[in-house]
């Protein structure tokens, strides 16, 4: 992940962290972290070992949209997606903010999960739905890679104009 184009210091929210992989990086980049994920145990760990994380333990996928009205400097998303909240993770990209979004495509059943095409972005996907939503493309990979584990890809680095 690349996070120098987020400026230093601003807040950056990691959706759907898991164990904090990415908050730790960004925590230790001197970057205030909300780090938000379903499994409350993963957080507590987190928010136990970790100084410049907070955490919040919600249903991303259910109900209310938990981070309704959040702006944040940076969003960083990787190996998630749930399209019915897409254009909500735009909204969270504050002027002048970036998002690091990167998940698995069509084609990555091949080598493992996930295979549930409900979870899979299909060609171009990513992309289009970041610049309809009003960022700007800085950088996009879409395809194989075969690190950490062979796998089809797409990752996009976007601005919101300020």
């Amino acid at each position: 992940m690349y996070y120098p184009c987020i400026s230093a210091g601003q807040p950056v929210l990691d959706l759907a962290a898991g164990s904090g992989r990415h908050s730790r990086l960004l925590a230790a980049a001197g970057y205030p972290v909300l780090a938000v994920d379903r499994d409350a145990r993963a957080l507590a760990d987190l928010q136990a070992f970790c100084p410049g994380v907070t955490t919040q333990c919600c249903d991303l996928e259910g109900g209310d949209w938990p981070l309704a009205g959040g702006q944040f400097a940076g969003v960083v998303v990787c190996n998630y997606l749930w399209r019915p909240r897409l254009d909500a993770v735009w909204d969270l990209v504050a002027a002048g903010g970036f998002v690091i979004y990167e998940t698995f495509m069509v084609g990555n059943a091949v080598y493992g999960s996930p295979r549930n095409p409900d979870f899979l972005l299909q060609p171009g996907e990513l992309r289009a739905s970041a610049t309809a939503a009003g960022l700007e493309l800085v950088a996009a990979f879409e395809g194989y890679v075969p690190l950490p584990r062979p796998a089809m890809r797409q990752a996009i680095i976007a601005h919101r104009p300020a």
